[in-house]
């Protein structure tokens, strides 16, 4: 495929995940196609950065994301860092820092 069509592919797919259109691609399509979905990397003092922004205690912020205290604070120190959707939801706070207001009722 031309280097100019597999661009032309490549930013209408980023416009119609950008719209909320539903696609189809596989991870074998979004590779060809140069399309990498990165891994989320977010340090301790993001974390603690993160926390503040949403001023939680470190018990209140755990119970947000439901997890234990201890893991909010071995993040917040380096000692473990959070994984799987955790650090997608971490990420999602540290964008929108309102998020889970609904949560805190």
């Amino acid at each position: 495929m031309r280097d100019s069509i597999k661009s032309a592919i490549t930013e209408t797919y980023k416009d119609m995940i950008d719209e909320g259109l539903t696609t189809s691609l596989t991870e074998k399509d979004l590779k060809y196609l140069g399309i990498n979905i990165p891994d989320v990397v977010v340090s301790a003092e993001e974390i603690k950065e993160i926390r503040n922004n949403i001023h939680l205690s470190q018990s209140v912020f755990a119970k947000l994301l439901n997890v234990s205290v201890s893991s909010v604070r071995q993040w917040e120190q380096g000692k473990r860092m959070p994984t799987g959707s955790t650090k997608i939801l971490l990420e999602l706070l540290e964008k929108e820092p309102h998020l889970l207001d609904y949560r805190l009722i």
